[in-house]
């Protein structure tokens, strides 16, 4: 080792080489960083022109350290060099690195990218003993083999771990540690086997006639060093380009709906913070304008996702090309859509854009031999920059309640948000406040709806409904409550009280009719759900196949990983699930194939429609043969006239629920159904369909 170091001081200039310094610790950053970046390439034939370009660059930078080294080597006598083996060993420079890159590249993160790293300090070594054989002295050149295995040993081992530092990083300084093995390849290569040289001069031998100067040499090695620097711009311009692009193409994606093409929420809630932002001028306001689209879940359940996916990308496309000047639209829900404009200073020039945009909506959409029809209602509120107390959050919530209000109009009203609105919401906030107290204070109960089947009439099992008894307010409906104690996580309690109730009245009956419970949302994404209905089960001492736990597609959509292994882990403890109010969720097609149903329940809102609306009738009647065709029972909901039984006799509905066989009713009103009296227990005045 001493030696070497005495032949770099000794025999070397050493402002040469710094200058081979330099260029090789440049050039094998370059080449570590081009080689890194070849496995963030998107196909096999952009890798393989990034390791081309690696290997180029690695090999011309390990030639030009070698003769920048040479030329500063100090023989005492008059040297030359022939130009065919110097050309030889740029070429096996260059070859070398590109086999070696291009096997490492290759070999994924087996033990073959190690040996591509062998390869390039072996190219190393060819070119190094091959540029010293185009060395031309008066004389002859001594090798000591020693020093020659050593240099091509250490080449190898230095080449692998360059390697190995770029395709197994640890952390992000890795791809330094690989520059510097590169380095040490090069430079323990060349100092080792200029050591090995012993000159053997001869006063009478004259250099070749064909030898190039020293200073011919240093010409063309300028001019690969050139060819360096220029590939080394070329690569920082295009790989910061491609980074650019990349980085631009990412965020376009991020905040664009891949389905319209038109800003989603993220983009909503930037373009929030921007106006937010932004100077106060006196005067100026903006619009919000929040609309959704009327009879599109229909759409979607009748014809599929790909109508109601053309739907929403032909009406997409018609709402942008309507945007002018300081207006933003963005998708931010399935069908709900949001409106900012800058420019509406007042009500006419907001109701303006709001009649633009129904207009669009309005326009029938064709798919396939379809026509669709769908409508909307929209809802404004104004946004007054620089005050603090109505900020762009809150108008929108606003914006939001006035587009409830337009619906409940009816299709195509414009509604604009007056805080007298906001009684509502105060009224659901002191309802909120009172039903934290309801369970303690035994304001509420457990009522029971009688279920059918529909072929024989016969009873086959209730279904346990909520009531809240309010002190002052009187019965309150669940359909006013159950929203507010979703929202304010009273839900859970409350849930639990039922399903315990429930389970414990039910297993009291003499005869074992079922009892099915709905199951809020954020019970079923509780883990320890199932155990606590196993409890419930246990401690109530109801048979597992009795008790039918009823679930909304809102139960199901966001987590659908987290549901599916709830669910199963509920009908391992032999417990029934229903899909309640099917037809009204997202993607009411794609959960009924995705979970293991016991039963669908058809909303009420269906049947109660299948007399006079055709639409109605054939998503019940589509569901029925759905449902059939996966051997699953189908239970429909809000039967109340003969001819709804009739329809869904014809049908094959298999239960119905409905005012038709009565009202819900509590306990004591079915008492006498499930604890009949003996005498009576086979009489034919038991609830029947004839």
């Amino acid at each position: 080792m001493l030696y070497v170091i005495s032949c770099l001081i000794q025999d070397h200039d050493l402002r040469y080489v710094a200058a081979a310094a330099l260029v090789c610790i440049f050039g094998s950053y370059l080449g570590m960083r081009l080689f890194a970046r070849s496995f963030k390439a998107s196909s096999r034939s952009e890798r393989l022109v990034w390791v081309l370009l690696t290997g180029f660059v690695s090999g011309c930078a390990i030639w030009t350290t070698h003769f920048l080294a040479m030329l500063g080597y100090l023989p005492g006598v008059a040297a030359g060099y022939q130009p065919d083996l110097t050309l030889l060993s740029l070429f096996l420079a260059i070859a070398g690195c590109v086999s070696g890159f291009g096997i490492a590249a290759a070999s994924g993160r087996s033990a073959l990218g190690e040996a591509g790293g062998a390869v390039i300090g072996l190219g190393i070594a060819s070119m190094h003993y091959t540029g010293m054989a185009a060395y031309d002295v008066p004389g002859s050149i001594i090798w000591d083999d020693r020093y020659v295995v050593a240099s091509v040993v250490l080449g190898a081992f230095f080449g692998a771990v360059a390697v190995n530092r770029i395709i197994r990083p640890v952390t992000r300084f890795c791809r330094y540690g690989g520059t510097l093995a590169l380095v040490l390849a090069i430079v323990t290569t060349h100092f080792t086997a200029m050591a090995a040289v012993q000159l053997v001069l001869e006063p009478m031998a004259a250099l070749s006639g064909s030898a190039v100067s020293s200073m011919l040499l240093g010409f063309s090695v300028l001019s690969v060093m050139m060819i360096l620097m220029g590939l080394a711009a070329a690569t920082y311009v295009l790989d910061l380009q491609t980074t650019q692009a990349a980085v631009a193409r990412y965020r376009h994606l991020s905040l664009h709906d891949a389905l319209t093409g038109l800003p989603n929420r993220a983009a909503f809630h930037e373009q929030l913070s921007k106006i937010e932002s932004r100077p106060v001028v006196p005067g100026h306001r903006v619009a919000v304008l929040s609309f959704d689209l009327n009879r599109f879940k229909e759409i979607n359940d009748v014809h599929g996702h790909s109508a109601g996916d053309a739907v929403l990308q032909v009406i997409g496309q018609r709402l942008r090309s309507v945007m002018g000047f300081e207006e933003f639209i963005a998708r931010i829900g399935g069908d709900e859509f949001v409106v900012i404009s800058q420019k509406a200073f007042g009500r006419h020039d907001a109701s303006s854009l709001a009649n633009r945009l129904l207009v669009q909506i309005n326009q029938p959409v064709d798919w396939k031999e379809n026509r669709f029809s769908v409508s909307s209602s929209v809802g404004i509120a104004f946004f007054e920059p620089g005050d603090e107390k109505n900020l762009m959050d809150t108008v929108v919530a606003q914006a939001d309640v006035a587009m409830y209000r337009a619906k409940a109009l009816g299709p195509n009203n414009v509604c604009f948000y007056d805080p007298s609105m906001d009684a509502a919401v105060r009224e659901r906030n002191a309802l909120a406040m009172d039903l934290r107290h309801a369970v303690a204070n035994e304001q509420l109960e457990v009522f029971y709806q009688a279920q059918h089947d529909t072929v024989s009439g016969d009873l086959v099992g209730f279904e346990a409904l909520l009531r809240w008894n309010h002190p002052v307010r009187g019965s309150i409906s669940p359909a006013e409550f159950i929203p507010i104690a979703e929202r304010s996580g009273l839900i859970v309690e409350i849930g639990a009280w039922v399903l315990q109730h429930a389970c414990m009245e039910a297993a009291r009956w003499q005869q074992p009719y079922g009892i099915a419970v709905n199951v809020a949302v954020q019970q079923l994404s509780d883990p320890h759900f199932p155990l606590k209905v196993a409890m419930v089960l246990e401690k109530t001492g109801l048979s597992p196949h009795r008790l039918e736990l009823e679930i909304t597609e809102s139960g199901l959509i966001e987590e659908q990983e987290r549901a599916l292994i709830i669910i199963r882990q509920l009908k391992d403890l032999g417990v029934k699930i229903a899909m309640d109010d099917y037809g009204t969720g997202y993607s009411s097609l794609s959960t009924l194939m995705s979970f293991p149903f016991d039963k669908i329940k058809i909303d009420r809102s269906f049947v109660d429609r299948v007399s006079h609306d055709r639409l109605a009738a054939a998503i019940v009647r589509s569901t029925v043969i759905l449902a059939h065709s996966l051997n699953i029972p189908v239970l429909a909901e809000g039967v109340e006239t003969a001819e709804h039984v009739d329809f869904l006799r014809r049908e094959g509905c298999e239960q119905m629920q409905g005012f038709f066989f009565g009202k819900p009713v509590p306990h004591s009103g079915i008492d006498g159904l499930v604890n009949p009296v003996e005498e009576y227990a086979d009489v034919d005045a038991l609830p029947h369909v004839a």
